[in-house]
């Protein structure tokens, strides 16, 4: 294979490159709200041309009882594997707007950067993998590989969709892959191997039938709110402990090799944790090292609580009804629902009296470790290897992308998680941006990596 006549073509057409991801980048496809539904789709309609544009001959969308689903392949690669590739159109909500830059829909570049929301997750990185295919295709006419392309628009919103189609069709291939993953910095690539799962809940507390005066009723009427904030203080003490009976009990004990890199952290991601969050200390559990808190530790979060009066001004209410949004992300062998069950018995017990409490599932997923030694895994490390000069880490992430256990579960083919995002990519957060130099060398490396695929 000529690498010139593709590198040569890469730059050659950079700026097309990005005007097609800045185009998708302007379509708030916002999976979780309802009025977003038909950007959602026009979001999934641009994936498809894309996919027809990079030369994929079979290109449709694939309508659910949610969002839909895009699916694409190209099999012309007689007596070679088959490569799924997996991604996700999707983005997060962009609240809060008054942090932002720029606006979160119109794609701006800032010192070599791409701001804009789901620059990072997914879009940015789903259409890198496009643009390798095109290169691929117009170089030299074909793929070195036979692929089928699935690309979902519910990852931020439980994936139900995606679950459904993967247990109910059949999707033979050899081999998965998932560009949804990031890199340590720029200057180190990395491939990873394990990932946490969620459960995504909702706890409502219900104090009097109605909003109280708190002049009248302070002192006897129940304030869901303080019975919120006493159910959360219990959950999960001040040193990073969640006390949920039965939680730590299948959390699967670290390799020797984990705990050594953990503690010994090389790529000194301790530090920049600090930098990233701009804080002078780390929280959670310090008997443990930050590194493996942050991908194979149970952790609890508080996302967002609701209730009584947040307006200018005062007004001396007691709500009747208060809420917290809560998730836990999971290490592999802690499965969602078993945890859903205990997370909820807890709540339930640890609420005070004269309030009563409804959790709600919202959603959830499950971790998975994947096998490092696999020809996919190895040939993606020999394509990160030449095209950052360094052989790639081998790293667990904290984060849940779901759809990996499940093919995992039901394809049981070798996963290859590589992606090129930052870890200051603030993603679901205020500025997400993507680096624009991760972009292309994520293009080289993907069109690299179906060549040693072959």
């Amino acid at each position: 294979m000529d690498n010139t006549a593709i590198e040569t073509y890469i730059t050659q057409h950079a700026n097309d490159f990005l005007e097609d991801l800045k185009g998708w980048l302007r379509i708030p496809s916002i999976s979780t709200l309802p009025e977003a539904a038909a950007d959602v789709r026009r979001a999934a309609e641009y994936a498809v041309e894309q996919l027809k544009q990079s030369g994929i001959e079979h290109a449709e969308i694939i309508q659910t009882k949610g969002h839909p689903l895009v699916y694409g392949e190209w099999l012309g690669a007689s007596g070679q594997p088959t490569l799924l590739i997996y991604g996700h159109y999707d983005v997060q909500p962009v609240d809060p707007i008054e942090l932002w830059e720029s606006p979160p829909f119109e794609p701006t570049v800032r010192d070599g950067k791409l701001y804009s929301r789901g620059a990072a997750d997914d879009k940015g990185q789903v259409m890198l993998v496009f643009k390798a295919l095109e290169t691929l295709k117009n170089v030299t006419g074909s793929l070195p590989i036979n692929v089928k392309i699935l690309i979902e628009g519910e990852e931020e919103a439980g994936g139900e969709s995606i679950e459904h189609y993967v247990k109910t069709t059949p999707l033979s291939c050899d081999a998965a892959f998932i560009c949804d993953t990031h890199m340590p910095n720029k200057e180190t690539p990395a491939l990873i191997y394990g990932l946490r799962g969620i459960t995504y809940t909702e706890v409502e507390v219900q104090g009097a039938k109605q909003d109280l005066h708190s002049g009248s009723y302070g002192g006897v009427a129940p304030n869901p709110l303080h019975a919120l904030a006493i159910i959360i203080s219990r959950l999960k003490d001040a040193d990073g402990h969640i006390h949920i009976p039965g939680l730590y009990d299948k959390v699967r004990k670290p390799t020797h090799e984990e705990k050594e890199f953990w503690h010994k952290d090389p790529l000194h991601i301790n530090e920049a944790y600090l930098q990233e969050m701009g804080v002078t200390q780390l929280s959670g559990e310090l008997e443990y090292p930050p590194l493996e808190r942050t991908s194979a530790r149970p952790t609890l979060e508080v996302h967002g609580i609701t209730g009584g009066f947040v307006g200018e001004g005062a007004k001396t209410v007691i709500p009747a009804v208060a809420t917290a949004k809560i998730s836990l992300r999971l290490p592999p062998d802690l499965r969602s629902g078993e945890v859903f069950k205990l997370f909820e018995k807890a709540v339930k017990e640890l609420a005070p009296a004269g309030v009563t409490v409804k959790v709600t599932n919202i959603h959830g997923g499950e971790g998975t470790l994947v096998e490092r030694n696999t020809k996919p895994v190895q040939a993606a490390a020999a394509a990160l290897e030449e095209v950052y000069g360094k052989a790639p880490a081998f790293m667990r992430e904290g984060g849940s992308i779901p759809i990996a256990a499940l093919f995992s579960e039901i394809l049981q083919v070798p996963i290859v998680l590589m992606g090129f995002g930052l870890p200051d990519d603030n993603l679901h957060a205020p500025n997400e941006k993507y680096d624009l130099d991760q972009f292309y060398n994520g293009i080289r490396t993907v069109a690299s990596f179906l060549q040693k695929m072959a």
